[in-house]
């Protein structure tokens, strides 16, 4: 059985504020044996040529190579060194250096490649780049491959560290003898060159050169002071290390090169705009720096932003009226550590009133537009701190959060919100302060914990009470001058108090008012109906196993109806209806499923006693199912006209009604089916809190009959 493993190294460019010819001396001091790399054992040169001019040298070596690896291992392999080939071409007239090494030992088994270039930085001719490749291919050896692949991994990148002393331990030893300055090649007709200033250069595989310590980091010398999409110079399209350091933070040498492999893979197979460099990053450290993985999780959200214009929306995206009044969150200042700050005032925010009101499509976007404005905050905070800042703080006050917030429709829309913000927007959330957590919380947290990734729910700190106050709580993390002026502090924070939305700006119409966009939001949580004289509304729900849970909620917006729920064992025909109705095209979002033709009692039966919801009225109930079948919720016009529900009037009647227009009522409904665990273990949670909800626990604490609860909210 033959194991195939391969690994890939890809550096960053790493600059060299020295003069190529500087460089290559420093580098010369390793050859033949270097004290400063105790695993380089010694080189011999297997083959040497120059051309004729002395503008090209090529060395041929044999590194040998202590392997630091167990002992049993060694003696299962049966050697006690290994052995690489090195071949160094440089060339003085373009000053540039070539390194390529592969492995002598175990060829046939296992396939080192490494290739490492010296070349002039293409902006300041002073300057040295370095680059480095390096893959791993493990294809058999004695069972040990996953060993062998640690092994080799970890002394390799354990080299590339070392590298970087070893050459800066040369450079100023040079500089320290008073070599400052090595004249460039010039060809022997013009000034006689002498062969000395030719210098012998090698390099062992695994050994790496870096920036020099004494220099300073400036994009503005590296050429990199704007985002590589945008950069001019021959190499804008690489990393270089100062870089990485200064907008990025410190990356171990394999996390580098993750970024720089995928980054590289998008320039060449993405035919959009590439993303910035601390984007890709998050998307690595969410998926913890496995390339493929996110891989696939990028290239999802690339085709999500595309598809819904996101790139966009900070130019497009302007928050209704509504919005800017009564929803409680906004930006302010900063945190201790520089992150942007984002005070959401949650339990003063009727989250249920702007569901209903705007819908969940407004919500998203607005939702999105805040974490575009929040990684844009980043960047610039990044460039007025010095310093990488790549996520933002969130300050959440839940003062006055109760079980409003809790209504399962908008915990639904919670959790999408949630999903589509972790897909697209991984590893943007430094921190989330939760203050004045009251006893409703925990159940909240519950519903909505399984849903957050483990390493952004590690970064939740939560205080209870007045516990925020005093040391170890917001002054930790929120200067004293920044904390807002509701909870002690002496800062005034412009956000928005909320309130109740009125039910007067409820929505209606199933198209939101944003319809010269892309929906992101497929399925609205509520729908709206039409109810006439004689012309209910009805929903079918079909239970295939016996014990289910129907939940409801709705509003009354115009009118008064009476909510029935009936079961039938029998499919209702719809298209029938529509054709018998001509009304259900005429009201638009009217349905219509009880044929004309059914006796109550005997085709279908009653579940619910009708109930009586009158204009303004919220609804929530829902019914334990005893049986599989078809359960109808209906809404019908509430009013003096006798109507049973065993016959509906002719066809003429309805319409002769419809000319009335005041004899039509508007309801906005939500409904669910729940498997009954699921619903009596939500239920359970909830019925610990002192509000109406806990009716609904009765409805699931037994399943010998069939139960059922609505109450109203005002």
């Amino acid at each position: 059985c033959v194991v195939k493993m391969v690994q890939k190294y890809q550096s960053p460019v790493r600059v060299y504020k020295y003069p190529f010819e500087l460089v290559m001396a420093a580098y010369e001091k390793r050859f033949p044996t270097c004290p400063e790399i105790p695993v380089f054992l010694g080189s011999e040169i297997l083959h040497e040529s120059r051309s004729d001019d002395g503008a090209i040298h090529i060395i041929e070596r044999s590194c040998k190579l202590n392997v630091d690896a167990p002992r049993l291992l060694k003696k299962i392999a049966g050697v006690e060194y290994v052995f690489f080939i090195q071949k160094n071409t440089v060339n003085w007239k373009e000053r540039t250096l070539r390194i390529e090494a592969h492995n002598e030992t175990f060829a046939n088994r296992v396939v080192v490649l490494e290739t490492c270039s010296y070349s002039v930085h293409p902006e300041n001719e002073e300057w040295t780049c370095f680059e480095q490749s390096a893959s791993l291919d493990i294809k058999s050896f004695f069972g040990f491959e996953s060993t062998v692949e640690k092994i080799a991994m970890k002394q390799y990148t354990s080299n590339i560290k070392r590298g970087k002393e070893v050459i800066e331990h040369y450079l100023k030893e040079l500089i320290s003898q008073g070599i400052t300055f090595i004249p460039r090649w010039t060809p022997p007709s013009e000034s006689g060159q002498k062969d000395e200033q030719i210098l012998a250069v090698g390099h062992v595989a695994g050994d790496v050169p870096v920036e020099s310590e004494a220099l300073e980091t400036t994009k503005e010398q590296t050429g990199s002071s704007c985002s590589p999409m945008e950069a001019v110079s021959p190499d804008a399209d690489k990393l270089d290390a100062d870089y990485i350091e200064r907008y990025l933070g410190q990356l171990t040498p394999m996390q580098e090169s993750c970024l720089i492999r995928l980054r590289q893979w998008l320039q060449e197979t993405h035919k959009g705009k590439i993303p910035k460099d601390e984007h890709i990053l998050r998307f690595l450290r969410a998926r913890d720096f496995n390339i493929d993985k996110a891989r696939e999780m990028l290239c999802q959200s690339l085709a999500w932003r595309k598809q819904y214009q996101v790139d966009y929306i900070l130019q497009s995206w302007r928050p209704p009226a509504l919005l800017d009044e009564y929803y409680t969150g906004g930006w302010h200042y900063q945190d201790r550590d520089g992150r942007p700050l984002y005070v959401l005032r949650l339990g003063q925010m009727d989250t249920k009133g702007l569901v209903k009101a705007l819908g969940e499509e407004s919500l998203l976007r607005h939702v999105l537009s805040i974490n575009e404005e929040g990684q844009k905050r980043c960047e610039e905070n990044t460039n007025l701190f010095g310093r990488p800042i790549t996520s933002w703080t969130c300050l959440v006050d839940l003062e006055g959060l109760n079980m409003r917030h809790l209504w399962r429709p908008g915990v639904k829309a919670l959790l999408r919100i949630i999903e589509v913000v972790e897909d697209n927007y991984p590893e943007t959330l430094g921190r989330l302060l939760i203050v004045r957590a009251p006893r409703v919380f925990p159940v909240l947290w519950t519903l909505v914990s399984p849903f957050i990734n483990d390493n952004t729910r590690q970064k939740f700190l939560i205080y209870s009470g007045n516990n925020y106050q005093g040391p170890g709580g917001l002054v930790d993390y929120v200067d004293k001058d920044v904390i807002p002026d509701f909870l002690g502090g002496d800062c005034v924070c412009n956000v928005p108090e909320g309130g109740l939305v009125p039910k007067s700006l409820y929505q209606t119409d199933e198209e939101p008012e944003n319809s010269d966009h892309i929906r992101l939001w497929t399925e609205t949580i509520y729908h709206s109906a039409s109810i006439l004289k004689g012309a209910p509304h009805e929903i079918v729900v079909e239970i295939l196993e016996g014990e289910s849970v129907i939940t409801w909620d709705f509003d009354i917006l115009k009118g008064d109806v009476v909510f029935s729920l009936f079961h039938s064992k029998r499919a209702p025909e719809t298209s029938h209806k529509e054709a018998m109705l001509p009304s259900t095209s005429i009201a638009g979002d009217n349905m219509q499923l009880i044929d004309k033709t059914w006796v109550l009692g005997v085709d279908y039966s009653r579940m619910e006693s009708p109930l009586v919801c009158r204009e303004g009225e919220s609804i929530q109930g829902s019914h334990v199912t005893r049986w599989p079948g078809f359960y109808i919720l209906q809404w019908k016009m509430h009013g003096p006209l006798p109507c049973s529900g065993s016959s509906l009037p002719r066809v003429d009647d309805v319409l002769a009604s419809l000319q009335v227009s005041s004899h039509k009522c508007k309801i906005i409904y939500y409904y669910e089916v729940l498997a009954s665990k699921d619903f009596r273990g939500s239920m359970s949670s909830l019925e610990s809190c002192n509000s109406g909800f806990s009716q609904l626990s009765g409805a699931t604490t037994s399943s010998s009959q069939s139960q059922s609860s609505s109450h109203l909210s005002r």
